[in-house]
């Protein structure tokens, strides 16, 4: 490698250093259901944001606030305007976490939401899991290099002092567009070997990646994809208690935050 090139890195570094030093002060966390969203908009006290900072016309919904130190923005993609009901999957996702960013700077994100868990790898329902890595498992692009740019497998950012203050299970994370499984899906979630699967983190992840923005992903498990009872019903069936699960381990991270830096997590 050239001087200049060394120079060029120790510049980075330098950089990325003062960053992980300074407080944090601005949070997005990004929520893809509103059921998921509102008891956290609550808890905080935030109020929703009438004088949009997204486009004119889409149906992204800020909730905004301050909480001890913290200036906390709540992120749901809303609603469907043909269907009426929540923007779920990536392409919501990964619109509301360029939006997000590119309006708010943020220092963290936070992906919260419910997910498939897997008994295979311990996983039960109402467990919270502090996701350490995201992949995808339905872009399949059968060619040498993009069958990797495919899968797209990153870690996310790591707060160990985190996961320890909070006594999380700590798993990977698969992604895809589907509630269901195929059999191609679940051959690629083993290959991912996830404990979870849901339908936005490692989209929310390859945006904040590209741009530089540190995300941690926090997933409640509301039905067992490997059990017995059909997903959708399960998912149903739970998903009022396990986000009282979610907001609870939400908040107690929040908490955790305030007042830290990023290389105190």
């Amino acid at each position: 490698m050239a001087p200049q090139d060394d120079n060029v890195d120790a510049v980075e570094e330098a950089m990325v250093a003062e960053v992980e030093k300074k407080p944090i002060a601005t949070i997005v966390i990004i929520i893809a259901m509103q059921t998921e969203a509102l008891p956290l908009v609550n808890k905080f006290q935030l109020i929703e944001d009438h004088d949009s900072v997204f486009p004119k016309g889409v149906p992204w919904v800020r909730y905004h606030g301050t909480y001890k130190d913290l200036f906390i923005n709540i992120i749901w993609p809303g609603k469907d305007a043909v269907l009426g009901v929540d923007s779920v999957g990536t392409v919501s996702a990964s619109l509301v976490t360029y939006a997000s960013i590119q309006a708010l700077q943020p220092d963290l994100i936070i992906n919260a939401g419910t997910a498939g868990g897997f008994k295979a790898k311990g996983a039960n329902i109402g467990d919270v899991v502090m996701v350490s890595d995201v992949a995808f498992h339905d872009r399949r692009i059968p060619i040498p290099v993009f069958d990797q740019y495919g899968i797209g497998a990153r870690r996310t950012f790591s707060t160990p002092k985190l996961v320890k203050e909070l006594d999380l299970k700590v798993g990977k994370l698969s992604t895809g567009d589907s509630l269901d499984m195929s059999p191609q899906d679940e051959a690629a979630i083993n290959a991912n070997d996830a404990t979870v699967k849901d339908m936005e983190g490692a989209a929310v992840a390859y945006v904040a990646d590209l741009l530089s923005v540190p995300a941690i992903f926090i997933k409640a498990v509301t039905d067992i994809v490997d059990g017995d009872k059909p997903t959708a019903e399960e998912f149903l069936q739970n998903l009022v208690a396990v986000t009282a699960a979610l907001d609870q381990a939400v908040t107690k991270a929040v908490d955790f935050i305030s007042g830290k830096c990023l290389s105190e997590l």
